[in-house]
């Protein structure tokens, strides 16, 4: 099925709008660099560990206000190092009575680079925020207010759409043979009805996908994307 769940004509849109972001990377990239500059100053102590965007109707760029935003404020210190995805010793794989769709791997770890996700909206060269998302090993994203790290209010993004998860993996060995060991990012789709999108392509639910540098994420049939970027990245 089409992403956005428009037969034909919808394929050929989406892949049109791919097409038209690709064209832009490198652009965005570049526009990165400055941005970069400004932003690795620090590490995003003073934010939030929960984010949120959007709204119900529309894909704004308005946050949280008011009373929602005083209620995530006293949330943010129930949030671990493994954020809601932490298995709760007495109610199983549940945060705030809400079951959690993904267990942490054993191999979970909080990342040793500082990752940071870039958010575009539209085809504007220009990021509209930056989220830091180093200090957890897992990072949940959708709409459910009760257990998401990320959370998204665009209607086509599901309560828990997907997870970024910081895994420890092998990547090579060392001169003496032995195992060369990193911290890297992935994602996950939780089977949600919109899909998440890496570099314009939908991937398969519930597996892990890889992520590198400068890739792109979409979640749902949200307009933003998310350009993931550490401290150390080169947009050269």
């Amino acid at each position: 099925e089409a992403p956005g769940g428009g037969g034909a004509s919808g394929e050929l849109s989406y892949e049109e709008e791919m097409a038209s972001r690709a064209n832009n990377r490198n652009k965005k990239s570049k526009d990165l660099s400055q941005l970069m500059a400004d932003s690795l100053k620090g590490d995003g102590k003073g934010q939030k560990t929960k984010y949120e965007w959007g709204n119900p109707d529309e894909d704004g760029d308005a946050n949280a206000i008011g009373d929602e935003l005083e209620e995530e404020e006293k949330e943010k210190a129930d949030f671990g190092l493994s954020g809601a995805l932490a298995k709760d010793s007495v109610t199983g794989n549940t945060y705030n009575g809400v079951v959690i769709k993904f267990v942490e791997p054993v191999d979970a770890r909080v990342p040793t680079k500082r990752w940071r996700l870039y958010v575009f909206k539209g085809n504007a060269p220009d990021p509209i925020e930056t989220q830091y998302i180093h200090r957890q090993s897992a990072y949940l994203v959708g709409r459910e207010k009760k257990v998401c790290d990320i959370r998204l209010m665009h209607p086509s993004v599901s309560k828990q759409n997907s997870v970024i998860q910081f895994r420890m993996r092998e990547v090579g060995v060392d001169d003496r043979g032995g195992p060369v060991r990193e911290i890297l990012p992935y994602v996950m789709d939780l089977d949600s009805t919109n899909g998440t999108h890496v570099n314009g392509e939908r991937i398969e639910p519930q597996r892990y996908i890889e992520l590198r540098e400068q890739d792109t994420v979409r979640f749902g049939n949200s307009s933003r994307d998310y350009v993931l970027l550490h401290d150390k990245s080169s947009t050269e």
